[in-house]
């Protein structure tokens, strides 16, 4: 309607220009806009980099004056802010200079990371760079006060001198010229009856009489009278003494008259501001809370994922591992339960409106988080705040929330709190976001029970709690109905391929992955991404009917000879024609194998008394068979798996006299030659995850007793020897047993020290132990058929909801949820017990549900 060439030409001249040049006037537009956030996040960038008492005073001023401010920050905050960083560059300067002891680079080199050095908790330290983000905070004041002249915002006297003072000087004035008596002194409504306590205090010093309301010049009328009468009343001389003490007592009246005044001009405005914020003469309509919530959902994010930057010493703990061992550390704990309680505390606060608890909070908040992590913090972790990354990035999210807090106490708490924040559109993005928020376990009914408590209201808790359910149920089927109006489907149409196929396809996919899943996941986990696990340690021992054990030894460290790939690709060709073996042996590569070496002296004498002796010569003789057992024991990574030990066992029955007769003549003494065993020796055996390792049962060939196939024997002879040591009497002094194993086959056979193949079982990486520890019945058990059973529980219910889920059209019944919740926050109790009936009713009324849900007819 208005075109005016100039700015036409202008606007040319600018979509003309490069794309990079015009992002730049874009972003240096964006900046000046908002100018003031810019300073504030430059205040705190810089405190979190110094993390010092010089810059401490600022961040707090910011989230206690200046955002707080309506409409904007002072003049006197931004030159208060400009002095301040001044001052704070000269004082850093004057503290570089070499004569102060810190500045030596002995002592720098000592105390650079203690967080309490005098220096560091100062922020005087001699560093690089000392005043550069101090520079940076200068700069960003003066571009924001030259912002405020342009737009003649700095000398504003409407901003800059608040109504309080403004009242006060009008008021003294016109009392000066009139001279009102007490009676007629009108005090308007928001201001504060604060001379009273100027005039008490005054009256304090000059013994007047109380309940008088004086001004200044008053009180100077009535100091002169009481002087003159003092000179009056003492007209005999005063000796020395006396005149000293009296003029004492004159100093320290005056010194107290101007502590009091002085604490009375800086107590007095603070009053009145925050006076200004809980009573405003009006209040826009603004709710951040949920915005608030959601950083503290962040903030407890961080002290979950972060939470060793709490604490000392837990640098290196991992919370998996703490809380698998049930213990719970304690910075942990406390960082923990401090986020929850802030939480409920804010979400209290906003169910009551009550502006002066928030503004107590938010001071509180405040100086608490500002202490606990520029002073406690430090001194638990032993590390100063600016080398702490996880506590720097906590304490921004926070500066975020205080800031939002703030801007909340501003603008005052909405009249109405209708419903949760994500119930205000009827979209997909809302549907399943409150959806989300109703699967966290126990968030919804934590905030019920909350606003059932911190509320007005004549319903019980259950009658509470069934309106919210009502009310989520409607939403959802709200968004449902909007979703189908927005899409509609044409009546008598098939549907298409691709909603069959996207929709049906998934949920096949997904049944059938949770019903394969055990199986899958654990044949992925050890095939995939399994950790070899070798034994450190492989022991046998060799026992006869129970007794004390014959034979004990162990093979470790280089005793545990890893298979070679050669050793592995000839063992691979033996049972080449086994199908049964190589089953076996193809779940196995080389890396997994170890041959364990043992020794064929036992390590240990045998200790056995000679009464036990002879009872074992005295069994061995009357029965007709004797039982010779074999256990080994595998020793394993205690970090790889939940079982560290795991053993097995062999025993074999014999029937052979010849055997037994050896047996006895050998522990009687007269026997120095071997004794052979066979078939006692397992080749080979399996190192499993769990406790029992069991022998390779599938090498186990048949027939392989024939001679041509004793290289495939699977139970090797043993040979047994009891040995005495030289000079000792025949059958007294130290004996031990000499085990070998010796080759399958008619003798002479030869023997040498036992060798056993270990076939080792992959495990899961310890990240995925927590599931793969229930193995593929536990998983079935508590995976499958738990997700089975929520399966089978919505295909089963859905002709039990169709009363209530059916609905075609759901507003009036939402209307009349928002109902309850208006004439709840509007102090209606009586018809919010009504209006609640007639809910109940609808639900109880098929009839009356079906004429409230109808599709509105269109005239």
């Amino acid at each position: 309607m208005f075109q005016i060439p100039e700015i036409d030409e202008s606007d040319k001249f600018y979509h003309s220009l490069p794309r990079h040049l015009q992002l730049l006037f874009a972003l240096y537009n964006t900046m000046v806009s908002q100018s003031e956030m810019l300073c504030y996040f430059v205040i705190i960038l810089n405190h979190m980099v110094s993390a010092s008492l010089l810059t401490l005073f600022l961040p707090i001023l910011i989230f206690l004056w200046a955002m707080l401010s309506v409409p904007r920050p002072t003049k006197r905050f931004w030159m208060t802010s400009i002095i301040y960083t001044e001052l704070t560059v000269v004082v850093k300067y004057f503290f570089q200079f070499g004569f102060f002891p810190w500045t030596t680079s002995a002592y720098h080199g000592i105390n650079a990371e203690r967080p309490f050095a005098l220096p560091n908790i100062v922020g005087v330290e001699k560093k690089d760079g000392y005043v550069l983000f101090d520079l940076i905070q200068l700069l960003a004041l003066f571009f924001h006060r030259s912002i405020l002249k342009c737009h003649g915002l700095w000398d504003n006297k409407e901003v800059e001198m608040p109504d309080f003072f403004k009242k006060l000087k009008k008021k003294t004035e016109k009392k000066r010229q009139s001279g009102v008596t007490r009676g007629e002194q009108g005090v308007t409504r928001r201001r504060l009856l604060f001379l009273s306590l100027q005039t008490s205090t005054a009256s304090l010093f000059c013994r007047q009489r109380g309940g008088e309301s004086l001004d200044s010049h008053d009180i100077e009328q009535v100091k002169k009278n009481h002087s003159k009468k003092k000179k009056w009343q003492h007209k005999v001389p005063l000796s020395r003494k006396e005149q000293i003490r009296q003029r004492i007592k004159e100093r320290l009246l005056e010194a107290k008259a101007a502590i009091i005044e002085v604490a009375l001009h800086i107590y007095l405005p603070i009053r009145q501001f925050f006076y200004d914020i809980i009573h405003p003469e009006y209040s826009p309509v603004c709710d951040v809370y949920a915005l608030m919530f959601l950083i503290d959902v962040v903030n407890f994010i961080i002290i979950i994922f972060g939470y060793w930057a709490f604490g000392k010493h837990s640098a290196a703990a991992d919370i998996t591992e703490s809380l698998s061992e049930d213990q719970v550390p304690e910075a942990f704990l406390v960082m923990l339960l401090i986020q929850f309680g802030t939480m409920v505390v804010d979400r209290a606060l906003y169910l009551r409106k009550t502006l002066l608890g928030k503004c107590v909070f938010q001071v509180v908040l405040v100086f608490g988080i500002h202490f606990w992590m520029f002073f406690i913090l430090p001194g638990v972790t032993e590390r100063r705040f600016n080398r702490n990354q996880v506590a720097q990035i906590w304490y921004f999210v926070k500066c975020i929330y205080f800031g939002l807090s703030a801007y909340q106490i501003k603008c005052g708490y909405p009249n109405r709190v209708l419903g949760n924040f994500l119930t205000k559109n009827y979209n997909y993005l809302n549907l399943f976001l409150f959806q989300g928020f109703r699967l966290v376990p126990f968030l919804t009914e934590l905030r019920a029970v909350m606003d059932w408590v911190w509320t007005d209201t004549t319903l019980s808790l259950s009658s509470w709690i069934c309106v919210e359910d009502i009310y989520a149920n409607i939403f959802i089927l709200k968004c449902w109905r909007e979703s189908e109006k927005k899409y509609p489907h044409t009546p008598g149409q098939k549907k298409k391929k691709v909603v069959k196929y996207g929709m049906g396809g998934f949920i096949i996919f997904a049944l059938i992955c949770i019903v394969w899943f055990p199986l899958l996941f654990m044949s992925l986990v050890k095939s995939v991404a399994g950790v070899t696990n070798q034994p450190l340690d492989v022991s046998i021992q060799l026992s006869i009917a129970g007794y004390e054990p014959l034979f004990t030894m162990s093979a470790q460290e280089q005793n545990l000879v890893p298979f070679s790939q050669s050793a592995y690709h000839k063992l691979t060709n033996v049972y080449a024609t086994h199908p049964s073996a190589m089953q076996f042996i193809v779940n196995y590569v080389a890396e997994d194998i170890v041959i364990a070496k043992v020794k064929s002296d036992a390590s240990l004498l045998w200790s056995i008394s000679p009464a036990s002796r002879e009872a074992m010569i005295q069994e061995l003789s009357n029965s007709s068979y004797i039982y010779v057992t074999l256990r080994w024991t595998l020793l394993r990574n205690t970090s790889l798996v939940t079982n560290p030990e795991t053993a097995g066992e062999h025993t074999v029955k014999y029937e052979d006299k010849e055997l037994k007769a050896n047996l006895i003549r050998m522990l009687q003494g007269t026997r120095r030659e071997s004794v052979i065993i066979d078939k006692l020796l397992p080749k080979y055996i399996r190192g499993p995850s769990g406790p029992e390792a069991k022998m390779a049962h599938r090498l186990i060939i048949e027939h392989s007793s024939h001679p041509e196939d004793l290289h495939l024997a699977f139970f090797h002879p043993l040979s047994i020897k009891l040995r005495q040591a030289n000079g000792s009497v025949e059958g007294r002094g130290p004996q031990w047993w000499v085990v070998e194993e010796c080759t399958p086959g008619p003798p002479p056979v030869r023997c040498q020290n036992i060798e056993i193949v270990v076939f080792n079982d992959k495990v899961s990486p310890s990240s995925l132990g927590f599931l793969a520890g229930y193995g593929i019945m536990g998983l079935y058990m508590s995976v499958v058929l738990v997700i089975g059973k929520f399966v089978r529980e919505f295909f089963n219910g859905i002709s039990r909801s169709i009363m209530f889920e059916e609905l075609p059209n759901v507003d009036r019944v939402l209307k009349l949820c928002t109902d309850i919740f208006v004439v709840r926050e509007a102090g209606e109790m009586e018809l919010e017990e009504q209006l609640f009936e007639k809910l109940i009713f609808l639900y109880r009324s098929p009839e009356t549900m079906i004429r409230m849900t109808r599709e509105k007819k269109n005239d």
